[in-house]
Formats: structure tokens, sequence, C-alpha cells
């Protein structure tokens, strides 16, 4: 046999190897992706396009999308969303996604924003706020809103989100992870953290980034989330939209 079949049955059989390992790794997170496949819509998404939300990606197809609320990738370590792995919106406030991530791309061509969650059935809210009973409730208000105040992402107009090095293939560094609960992810915090050496002054000036081109749209940060973006306030998105059950 010639060295040149050999080599060739070596590469297909560690080929196969790795395939198989990958595919029965269900430890590995579910990878951001610039638009989902053809898939089964979920009786949840039916219900959230019967009232009105849209899939982001459908406006917008190089809006990366990573629920961290589909995987165990989050503060309470549990996959709560399921099959649900397309992010949803409002009509509105999808449309207003879209002109931050135009604007972003506008000035940063390798940059595009990535969703961690967007919509969020009342339910899942209170899946969240129940995980977390060994906290009492004022306390555990840091953490989820309380189903009974309703989050403004069960009105489906309020978004978590980074940016996207599309050269590094990697988010961009923002001094904390996702669903980081401490004064690190406080916005009205970053000057004293800069100063304590906590931040850097490129993690501030990622962040920064990030809320010039979603203020520019008419979105509103919060001042304990870096991540987190209001496209209207409680009681506006109470008045215009209906709870997602």
């Amino acid at each position: 046999m010639s060295y040149k079949y050999l080599f060739l049955i070596v590469f297909l059989t560690i080929s196969c190897q790795q395939y198989k390992a990958e595919k029965n790794d269900t430890t590995q997170p579910k990878k951001p992706v610039s638009i989902k496949k053809e898939t089964k819509i979920t009786e949840l998404e039916k219900k959230m396009i019967e009232q009105g939300l849209v899939n982001l990606q459908t406006l917008d197809s190089t809006i990366m999308v990573e629920l961290k609320y589909s995987t165990t990738d989050n503060f309470v370590k549990t996959d709560v969303y399921g099959d649900l792995t397309r992010a949803y919106m409002q009509k509105k406030p999808a449309e207003m996604l879209v002109e931050s991530n135009t604007y972003l791309k506008e000035m940063y061509p390798d940059y595009c924003l990535l969703v961690y969650d967007s919509a969020r059935p009342l339910s899942v809210q209170t899946i969240l706020w129940n995980i977390l009973d060994s906290i009492p409730p004022a306390k555990r208000e840091d953490f989820v809103t309380s189903p009974s105040k309703v989050s403004i992402h069960n009105y489906g107009s309020a978004v978590d989100l980074t940016i996207f090095d599309l050269k590094t293939q990697k988010p961009l560094d923002m001094g904390t992870k996702y669903d980081f609960f401490g004064d690190l992810a406080y916005p009205k915090f970053e000057t004293k953290m800069l100063k304590e050496g906590k931040l850097t002054e490129q993690q501030i000036q990622n962040r920064l980034i990030l809320r010039i081109i979603m203020e520019k749209s008419g979105y509103m940060p919060i001042e304990s989330e870096w991540w987190h973006f209001n496209a209207i306030s409680r009681i506006q998105a109470k008045a215009k939209y209906q709870v997602i059950l």
C-alpha cells in the first residue's frame, strides 16, 4: 500500500473519531451563529409570532444569536428555554436593533451584534425567580425581576447583548461575563473600577461602543448591567404590548 493511501486512511479514521466525540459531547455550549437553519417552529415561537413578535435574524441575518438561557452557561446553570434558539422581539424594538447593528458595522466593519437574550416568556421569568428561592425576595431583585412586576423582557422590548469580533471569532472583552452580578458590571461604577485597576481602558471603550450604537437607535442602557438595553420604559411596554406568557 502506498504512503498516499495509508495517509488517507489515517486521516479519515481520525476525522471520524473527532466527529463522534463532538457529536456525543453534550457539555459543549451552543455556538453563536449568523442565522439559524430552518428548523421546526416551537409552540413558544408560534405564540410569540401570534403576538406580533419577529425573529431578529429575518430582519438582519448578520445579527448573531446565542440565547444563554437555552444553554447552561448562565447564572442559574440551567437550560430554561429548551428548544428555543432563535431571538424574538416586538417589531419596532427589532427594527431599532437592526439600526444599531448597521451603525456598528459602519463604524467597525468586522464587528456585529451578538444577542444573549431578548423576548422572554413570563413563565420562564417565574422559573428563574423560583430557582433563586434561597435568596430573600428583596435581594433576589438584584438578579432577576419579580414575575409580579413583569420584566421589559416579558414584553419583548428589552435585549441583552454584546459585540462580536468576526476577525477573532470572539466577543469583545467587556470586563465581565454576561450575567455577572457585582460592581464590575455596573456602567455607573466604570470610572471607579478603572481607577482601582479592576477594569481597563479598552474594556470600558468596548462598552462605550456598545452603548453609543444602541443609544443612537433609541435604546436605553441601565445602571447595573452593561449588556442590558430597553427599547421603551416598562410603563410604555405595558400600555403597548401584551405580556408573553
